[in-house]
């Protein structure tokens, strides 16, 4: 009986694979191996798409009229919950310090940090194939460690020496820390799309320790490490030397958003984050492109996420006032004429302060003002379509300052109610870090999440 069954299947098996069309010259289609794809990434929510009003249509004190009003349309999207954290931004940093450190060690010292090809025994030992294990890195706990014959004592050159050293102290020289990458920039693709004498690597973006001057699209490689010393400089005058000693690694931060970063930074950031989620995904046997990959936010989608689903909202609570019913303050803002301490922090807060808004995001107004992806053009508005609009730019090393300005929304703790405006954004340059500049990223929802029905 058991036999006669297991036939049945096999023909059962056999008649539905043969009117899939395989032998019959039929088009079937060639698909993906099925996974689930939209499911929401960690410590992200789920943006809708929508249609709403975009630009300033309250309060204009400069009466510029820099953003007018469109009515605009968005795609889907995922969003980080929060501005990233000193946390999450040091996975990054650790990960680039532990990968330099592996580098530096070579498969020769320490074959066991570095996977090995199947098929050939002594790849390693030859160079070639130097991929990292990570799983046999782990926290790093055992590549800096000096005991039992550990690596720790073979890194000297990952330290501050000679004159830049303090005696008695191991520091890691954090001007070694560098994230080298290189991607297609689908901008300059399309500009060379119908242009013969064009190859690829004409629209790749490099980034590398030792950049080709002739090449415009090779920039330096991007130092990871927080600059920390933006709260001194930022304020002439000021006692902010505690900040400048612990904010990025006391544990007491480390729920606080990232600051010290620039945009150049936060996006290296993101390609990190996508291509360590990548590896991930490859080891699960997932297609590559499991997922879209993070970026920053544009200027108008950080604008659609703030609202919440409103329309013609002053902030993200809704309101048009900075206090709620109780008469408490609802970001973190120099409240006033300077009153930094009555919305409960005096420098920065808690990623997780404060409601969030109806799309569930926090701190989309204060705290920390947030870099965008979007190029800052005052001139750009009229240009831009009305579903999904943005305007990027990609710097070259021998631009103008003037075209290395980056969009920034959201306001910050140090600036006054008017830049918490959901409509209001202002700009930095890209490779400028700042004591009140943060970020978060996006990924692209998969697909659509509207069902027409008849």
């Amino acid at each position: 009986m058991r036999n006669l069954s297991l036939l049945c299947f096999f023909i059962v098996a056999a008649l539905l694979s043969s009117c899939k069309g395989g032998g019959q010259g039929e088009l079937v289609g060639v698909y993906n191996r099925k996974f689930r794809n939209n499911r929401i990434p960690l410590g992200m929510v789920y943006i809708p798409p929508g249609r709403t009003l975009i630009g300033l249509s309250d309060e204009d004190i400069n009466s510029n009229q820099t953003a007018p009003s469109a009515m605009t349309s968005f795609s889907a999207f995922f969003m980080d919950q929060t501005e990233i954290s000193n946390a999450e931004y040091r996975q990054f940093v650790n990960w680039v310090r532990d990968s330099i450190a592996v580098t530096t060690l070579g498969p020769t010292t320490a074959p066991g940090f570095f996977l090995q090809p199947k098929g050939d025994p002594n790849a390693t030992a030859t160079g070639a194939n130097r991929n990292i294990d990570w799983r046999k890195v782990g926290n790093g706990s055992l590549l800096w460690s000096n005991k039992n014959n550990g690596f720790g004592s073979k890194l000297t050159d990952m330290y501050y020496t000679g004159s830049d050293a303090i005696p008695g102290r191991n520091e890691i020289d954090v001007r070694r820390l560098r994230y080298a990458y290189s991607y297609v920039n689908s901008d300059l693709a399309a500009e060379n799309r119908k242009d013969p004498s064009k190859k690829r690597q004409d629209a790749i973006v490099t980034y590398t320790d030792l950049p080709d001057a002739s090449n415009p699209n090779q920039h330096p490689s991007i130092p990871v490490y927080p600059d920390t010393l933006v709260w001194k400089v930022d304020y002439s005058y000021s006692q902010n030397d505690p900040m400048v000693k612990t904010y990025f690694n006391h544990p007491s931060y480390d729920d606080y958003p990232v600051v010290g970063v620039s945009w150049e930074q936060a996006s290296a950031f993101c390609v990190w984050r996508t291509r360590f989620y990548e590896s991930v995904a490859v080891a699960r046997k997932q297609p590559l492109n499991s997922r879209p990959e993070y970026q920053l936010p544009t200027d108008a989608q950080f604008e659609y996420a703030a609202r919440g689903g409103n329309v013609k909202t002053k902030y993200p609570w809704g309101g048009p006032y900075v206090r709620n019913t109780k008469g408490c303050m609802q970001a973190n803002f120099k409240v006033g004429r300077g009153n930094y301490s009555d919305d409960g922090g005096l420098y920065t807060v808690n990623v997780k302060s404060y409601f969030p808004n109806d799309y569930g995001l926090y701190n989309m107004a204060g705290n920390v003002a947030e870099w965008t992806i979007t190029a800052y053009n005052q001139s750009a508005a009229p240009m831009l379509l009305d579903f999904n609009p943005n305007f990027t730019y990609v710097a070259k090393t021998t631009d103008s300052k003037y075209m290395k300005r980056k969009v920034v929304r959201g306001g910050s703790w140090k600036d006054i109610g008017f830049f918490l405006q959901n409509a209001v954004g202002t700009y930095e340059y890209q490779d400028q870090a700042r004591s009140y500049i943060g970020f978060r990223c996006v990924s692209a929802y998969p697909g659509t999440d509207i069902t027409y029905k008849n």
